[in-house]
């Protein structure tokens, strides 16, 4: 099979290359997909550059998302599969069999279904945005009635975050960057969008609630001085990335607003979270209550540039098709 692989990380131009390579079988609890599209994050091509180190298994294929059909089953698994159509998550986690090839092979419960509805783009952008936004909104409980802000609502996490957060009954507010970024942010369905480099954003934030009860972060070190500007006592600030440098933390500031800081790295998320997760937003997408961004595809000859464009921040999500 056709593969996109690197032997040993740095810049996408120097260490991807796409090889030949004996097609993977599925092993005891596995399932062999065949690879329609192939989503690209932040965390693949941090993993490739060599920014979060892990041993290398002789090759590695990237990318952790994906979408597809079951073509066979391991031992331990339900014949019944094949032919299922599947969206991926965690495929390269601790594994040499990333999404970005013809075929993978991931353990049968991080291959959740994808109802006929949903497209396979939508598909294979889903994994570690979609569940990440759904771990940072519900780990402490019901969001119902509460209000949600959602730093960066047309990024990836943020926008996923936006419409969970809507399907569980929050009002959301949102900030964004730019017109363009604002209109995916309203299509996404938030209730408030409000452009962060205009003046006043506090004061346009409280105008609309008095305060919110939980804060889906992006930028905890750019962002705090505004989260508490309008949080209450209580209020939850949940982060889940990391800037190019760290944050001074305002203790004081932060005492005095009462605030929770949650830290959120999806690897270390306990199981029965994650699959909380995969479940619900299988349950959302068959609702039609998930919708993705708009999607720039590169075939997978082109995977250095699919990385790079990731790396550059292009808007919308990268899909690389096997």
């Amino acid at each position: 099979m056709k593969a996109a692989l690197y032997r040993h990380t740095g810049p996408a131009a120097e260490v991807l290359q796409v090889e030949e390579i004996e097609r993977p079988q599925p092993g005891p609890g596995e399932v062999l997909v065949r690879v329609r599209a192939s989503g690209v994050n932040p965390t693949d091509y941090k993993s490739r550059a060599g920014m979060t180190p892990r041993p290398i298994d002789g090759f590695q294929i990237p990318n952790m998302d994906g979408a597809g059909i079951i073509e066979a089953v391991g031992s331990g698994v339900d014949p019944g599969r094949v032919g299922e159509r599947v969206w991926l998550w965690f495929a390269s986690a601790g594994r040499r069999w990333g999404t970005a090839a013809e075929w993978t092979v991931v353990p049968q419960r991080q291959a959740a279904p994808l109802p006929d509805g949903a497209s396979f783009d939508l598909g294979a952008s889903l994994g570690v945005p979609a569940m990440t936004a759904h771990y940072c909104l519900f780990s402490d409980g019901p969001v119902n009635g509460q209000t949600v802000l959602v730093a960066g609502g047309a990024g990836a996490v943020g926008h996923f975050a936006i419409e969970l957060a809507k399907r569980a009954g929050a009002r959301v507010i949102t900030t964004v960057s730019s017109a363009e970024k604002a209109t995916l942010a309203e299509k996404a369905g938030a209730d408030l969008v409000v452009n962060y480099r205009t003046a006043d954003v506090a004061e346009q934030i409280r105008a609309f609630a008095p305060a919110v009860d939980r804060v889906i972060e992006v930028a905890l070190g750019a962002d705090l001085a505004l989260d508490l500007a309008v949080a209450r006592p209580g209020t939850t600030v949940v982060t889940y990335a990391a800037e190019a440098a760290d944050p001074v933390l305002p203790v004081r500031p932060c005492m005095t607003a009462n605030v929770i800081l949650r830290f959120v790295l999806l690897y270390g998320v306990p199981a029965a979270a994650l699959d909380r997760a995969a479940a619900d937003v299988t349950a959302a997408l068959a609702a039609g209550d998930l919708t993705g961004l708009p999607v720039h595809k590169f075939p997978l000859d082109r995977i250095a540039a699919a990385h790079e464009a990731v790396e550059a921040g292009v808007m919308g999500k990268i899909i690389v098709t096997p």
